[in-house]
């Protein structure tokens, strides 16, 4: 199956919220977080049934980078035809 890439551009305060909205979408396989200059900061590869509290030290890594940023893109890698 070939990847599909989907970028979203947020800023540092909506970074938690917006990976949260895509965990609950279930068919992301990996996040990638990017600063402004498009360096990859972060990477959170998601498995199928990888949810509640295995998540929250993720969660709470991912609001800790996002303090650091002002403006950021994620980008979700998904499968195609999974949903």
């Amino acid at each position: 199956m070939e990847n599909n890439n989907e970028e979203f551009k947020v800023s540092g305060d909506e970074v938690v919220k917006k990976v949260k909205e895509l965990i609950k979408a279930g068919n992301a396989r990996k996040i990638i977080i990017k600063n402004e200059k498009g360096e990859s900061v972060i990477e959170i590869p998601l498995t199928f049934g990888a949810v509640g509290a295995i998540l929250l030290p993720t969660l709470a890594a991912i609001g800790a980078v996002a303090a650091l940023l002002t403006k950021c893109t994620i980008v979700v890698e998904k499968r195609e035809g999974e949903k």
